[in-house]
Protein backbone atom coordinates (compact mmCIF):
# COMPACT_ATOMS: atom_id res chain seq x y z
CA UNK A 1 0.00 0.00 0.00
CA UNK A 2 1.48 3.34 -1.01
CA UNK A 3 0.06 6.77 -0.35
CA UNK A 4 1.39 10.33 -0.47
CA UNK A 5 0.90 12.14 2.82
CA UNK A 6 1.52 15.80 3.54
CA UNK A 7 3.63 16.90 6.51
CA UNK A 8 1.57 19.29 8.63
CA UNK A 9 2.33 21.77 11.39
CA UNK A 10 1.18 20.43 14.76
CA UNK A 11 1.96 23.06 17.42
CA UNK A 12 5.72 23.51 17.41
CA UNK A 13 6.22 20.12 15.76
CA UNK A 14 5.42 18.52 12.42
CA UNK A 15 3.53 15.33 11.70
CA UNK A 16 1.49 13.31 9.26
CA UNK A 17 -2.08 12.08 9.52
CA UNK A 18 -2.51 8.39 8.75
CA UNK A 19 -5.63 7.38 6.85
CA UNK A 20 -7.90 4.87 8.61
CA UNK A 21 -7.01 2.07 6.16
CA UNK A 22 -3.31 2.46 7.09
CA UNK A 23 -4.20 2.41 10.79
CA UNK A 24 -6.16 -0.79 10.16
CA UNK A 25 -3.16 -2.30 8.36
CA UNK A 26 -1.03 -1.46 11.43
CA UNK A 27 -3.73 -2.87 13.73
CA UNK A 28 -3.55 0.49 15.53
CA UNK A 29 -5.98 3.16 16.59
CA UNK A 30 -5.90 6.69 17.97
CA UNK A 31 -3.92 6.77 21.21
CA UNK A 32 -1.79 3.70 20.47
CA UNK A 33 2.00 3.92 20.46
CA UNK A 34 4.04 3.17 17.35
CA UNK A 35 7.70 2.40 16.83
CA UNK A 36 9.52 4.27 14.07
CA UNK A 37 12.81 2.83 12.80
CA UNK A 38 15.17 4.42 10.28
CA UNK A 39 16.10 1.94 7.53
CA UNK A 40 18.21 2.08 4.36
CA UNK A 41 15.03 2.67 2.35
CA UNK A 42 13.40 5.26 4.62
CA UNK A 43 11.44 4.51 7.78
CA UNK A 44 9.52 1.55 9.13
CA UNK A 45 6.41 2.09 11.23
CA UNK A 46 5.08 -0.63 13.56
CA UNK A 47 2.30 -0.59 16.14
CA UNK A 48 3.28 -1.51 19.68
CA UNK A 49 0.78 -3.91 21.17
CA UNK A 50 1.22 -4.56 24.90
CA UNK A 51 -1.43 -7.28 24.81
CA UNK A 52 0.46 -9.36 22.23
CA UNK A 53 3.72 -8.82 24.17
CA UNK A 54 2.05 -10.21 27.30
CA UNK A 55 0.69 -13.16 25.32
CA UNK A 56 4.13 -13.93 23.90
CA UNK A 57 5.75 -13.73 27.35
CA UNK A 58 3.14 -16.13 28.77
CA UNK A 59 3.63 -18.56 25.86
CA UNK A 60 7.41 -18.53 26.36
CA UNK A 61 7.05 -19.01 30.12
CA UNK A 62 4.73 -22.01 29.69
CA UNK A 63 7.05 -23.55 27.10
CA UNK A 64 10.10 -23.06 29.31
CA UNK A 65 8.32 -24.72 32.23
CA UNK A 66 7.02 -27.60 30.13
CA UNK A 67 10.37 -28.33 28.46
CA UNK A 68 12.66 -27.36 31.35
CA UNK A 69 14.56 -30.66 31.41
CA UNK A 70 14.94 -30.74 27.63
CA UNK A 71 16.22 -27.15 27.57
CA UNK A 72 18.63 -27.94 30.41
CA UNK A 73 20.00 -30.98 28.50
CA UNK A 74 20.35 -28.97 25.29
CA UNK A 75 22.27 -26.21 27.05
CA UNK A 76 25.11 -28.59 28.00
Amino acid sequence: MSKRLKIRQIGNSAGIVLPKEMLAKLSAEVGDEVEVVATENGISLSALNDESDDTAREWIKRGAERYRETLRALSK
